[in-house]
Order: structure tokens, then C-alpha cells, then sequence
């Protein structure tokens, strides 16, 4: 389950639980172009707790509309992740590590109000 956190104009926030379903990636892909039409550069918050899958059916529709991405990529800025699970932490490390001109920091739950000031460019808590 996905849903959206109040943020920065420019920050597409998100809270991920349990079961990712295709109609969660479509309104989170929704999101992104909407903040993606008014901002040059968008910043990304993912707080996720005990995920245990995602819906293989709706996958197909959310690769072909995140396709185009790849050619944004220079459009994001800061990406915060905080997450319960070691394993997402890891493999955001992963991804900042191939993605080096994005700004990411893992966060563990604990963190989660200094990565989403981090994230919004507010000041350290």
C-alpha cells in the first residue's frame, strides 16, 4: 500500500506498507508527472515499513510509463529512503551508488524527521 505524505511542492513523499498493487505505481507515476511538470528539479521521500511484495500484474504498465525516466534522471535531486529493513537500505545504497549525481541518503525509522528535512532542504533538525 502506498500513500502520499504532505511535503515541499517539489518532493513527492511517500509512505510504503505490506503489498505494493499496480493502482498504488500508477497514482505514485501520476504524482511524479504532475511535480515533474511544475519543478526542473524534484526531490523523492520513501518512508517503507515491512514490505513484502509487489503485485507482478501491475508491473508491465508501470515499466513502460517509467521507461521514459531514464532520460530525467539529471531532474532529481535529493532522494531520502527510510526503511525497517536492511535489505531496502542496501539496495538504495546500490542505486545511489550507480546513480552517483543523485543526492540519496538511507535513513532507519528513527530518522524519519531529519530525512524528510534533508530531503525538503530545511535545515538539520
Amino acid at each position: 500500500m502506498i500513500e502520499f505524505i504532505s511535503s515541499a511542492d517539489d518532493v513527492i513523499a511517500i509512505k510504503v506498507t505490506d503489498k505494493v498493487m499496480g493502482p498504488d505505481l500508477d497514482a505514485v507515476m501520476d504524482r511524479l508527472d504532475n511535480v515533474m511538470a511544475r519543478h526542473d528539479k524534484i526531490h523523492v521521500f520513501v518512508e517503507a515499513y515491512g514490505i513484502d511484495g509487489i503485485e507482478l500484474a501491475g508491473l508491465p504498465s508501470y515499466i513502460a510509463r517509467a521507461m521514459p525516466l531514464f532520460g530525467k534522471l539529471t531532474r532529481f535531486g535529493r532522494v531520502a529512503v527510510v526503511a525497517d529493513q536492511a535489505w531496502l537500505r542496501i539496495g538504495t545504497r546500490i542505486e545511489s551508488a550507480v546513480l552517483p549525481f543523485i543526492s540519496y541518503k538511507v535513513f532507519e525509522p528513527h530518522q524519519r524527521d531529519e530525512a524528510l528535512a534533508w530531503v525538503e532542504g530545511k535545515p538539520a533538525l
